[in-house]
C-alpha cells in the first residue's frame, strides 16, 4: 500500500493489520482506524480530523477544544 491515496474514501470496515503504509496519502479518508504499532506508516500523511483514527485503540475521546 505504499504511495497509495485513499482520496475520499470511507474506510470504515477496511482492516490494516502488518500492512506496509509508508507514504500513503489519507489526508481525505475517513471513518478508519490504524494502529500505528501494527502497521508502518513512516510518512503517511492525515489530516488533523484523522488523528482519531490512529488513537482509537486507546478509547479516548478527543475533543477541538
Amino acid at each position: 500500500m505504499t504511495n497509495s491515496v485513499f482520496d475520499n474514501c470511507d474506510l470504515l470496515s477496511a482492516t490494516f493489520d502488518g500492512t506496509i503504509l509508508e507514504k500513503t496519502d489519507f489526508r481525505t479518508a475517513y471513518n478508519y482506524s490504524i494502529d500505528p504499532d501494527n502497521n508502518r506508516i513512516k510518512k503517511a500523511r492525515f489530516s488533523k480530523a484523522g488523528l482519531a483514527g490512529l488513537l482509537h485503540k486507546y478509547d479516548i475521546q478527543i475533543s477541538e477544544q
